[in-house]
C-alpha cells in the first residue's frame, strides 16, 4: 500500500468555505476538494500548504492554523492529511489545478462530491 501525505487549506468567511472541483486532467477529475497538495520530501506540512496555495492558487497564506489530521485508507493508499484554516490578503479568483471553485456554506458542504479524505474534515467543520 502506498503512503501519501497531503495537506490542505480551509479559507472560510461568512459560515462559508471555498471548495474546488478537480480539473478533468486531474486523477478524480470532477470530485471536490479543498486546494492543497502533496508533502514534498524535507518540508512540513506549515511549508507544504503555503508552497502548494502559491503553486495552485497565485496568492500568499498569511496566518495558519492546524485543524484536523486524520487518515483515510482506500484499496491503493494510506492518505494521510493534515487540513489548516488559513488567512490571506486576497482571496484566490483562479487555480491550476480545477474546473470551478465555489464558496459553500457549512451546512451544505454534503451536497458535494467529495474526495474520500476530505469528508471527517467536512463532518469536523459542520460539526464544531
Amino acid at each position: 500500500m502506498n503512503n501519501l501525505k497531503i495537506v490542505a487549506a480551509i479559507f472560510s468567511e461568512q459560515n462559508k468555505v471555498l471548495a474546488m472541483k478537480r480539473a478533468a486532467h486531474k486523477p478524480a477529475a470532477g470530485k471536490w476538494e479543498f486546494p492543497g497538495g502533496k508533502i514534498e520530501p524535507g518540508e512540513t506540512p506549515e511549508q507544504a500548504i503555503k508552497r502548494e496555495i502559491r503553486e495552485e492558487l497565485n496568492i500568499e497564506i498569511t496566518r495558519l492554523t492546524h485543524f484536523d489530521n486524520s487518515k483515510t485508507v482506500t484499496t491503493e493508499w494510506e492518505v494521510e492529511l493534515d487540513c489548516f484554516l488559513v488567512e490571506s490578503d486576497s482571496m484566490p479568483t483562479e487555480s491550476t489545478d480545477h474546473d470551478e471553485m465555489r464558496w459553500v456554506e457549512i451546512d451544505n458542504l454534503h451536497n458535494l462530491d467529495w474526495l474520500e479524505a476530505d469528508i471527517k474534515v467536512i463532518e469536523k467543520l459542520i460539526a464544531r
